[in-house]
């Protein structure tokens, strides 16, 4: 695939050198079991974890923003500093690269706007805590947008940030990472960043693809 020549290009460093893009540090995502999930929290709350399962723990999250439009073109995951030294699309179990033809790609459907990295585990508290606001709110319930994530976004005066961390259960370890995707709705591709162990040094998900 000759995109991920660009990827490659942009960030096997430890840092992004483009003057098209910001690069801002978010925060840490924590994955209790590695099973990572990218997806559109409110339409693929059934989404599949990649293939490739990834370290444990807490790891920090980048956002890189196309200057000229301020809209999220890249997020980062890095677990590590290791030298890159392949790049692979992201696949789930059931996804296999072989029957992609010229520049096709795996990866996840947008239709609200909002794109998500979360565990598998931070997944089904997600899923959970939805069913338990539906049961407990009935007719009130205004679906998990409102009733979850809106806040972090917005408030009386607007828009407060593009992306957010957040807890669906309070007692488990997991978080997720909730975030504006590029121009908006779309389908967007992954992809894995290997060291000369073949282990994974970085998660990158594409919203905008800018030139290197």
């Amino acid at each position: 695939m000759e995109h991920l020549e660009n990827i490659k290009k942009l960030f096997s460093k430890n840092f992004v050198e483009n003057p098209l893009i910001e690069t801002f540090e978010a925060g840490k995502i924590i994955l209790p079991t590695g099973r990572l999930i990218a997806c559109d929290p409110l339409i693929t709350n059934d989404m599949k974890e990649f293939k490739i399962h990834f370290p444990q723990g807490e790891f920090p999250v980048l956002v890189h923003k196309e200057r000229d439009s301020n809209c999220i073109a890249y997020v980062e995951v890095v677990f590590g500093e290791e030298e890159i030294v392949e790049w692979k699309l992201a696949t789930t179990e059931d996804q296999n690269i072989e029957e992609l033809k010229g520049e096709e790609i795996f990866g996840y459907p947008v239709e609200s706007g909002m794109g998500c990295l979360m565990d598998f585990e931070t997944q089904d508290c997600l899923n959970h805590l939805e069913k338990r606001l539906f049961h407990r709110k009935g007719a009130e319930f205004m679906g998990i947008y409102e009733e979850f994530f809106h806040d972090h976004f917005f408030d009386e005066n607007g828009a407060i940030d593009q992306f957010a961390f957040l807890k669906p259960d309070e007692e488990k370890p997991g978080n997720l990472f909730a975030f504006e995707t590029g121009y908006g709705e779309g389908f967007y591709a992954s992809y894995i960043g290997f060291g000369i162990d073949n282990q994974p040094i970085k998660l990158l998900t594409e919203f905008i693809e800018i030139g290197s």
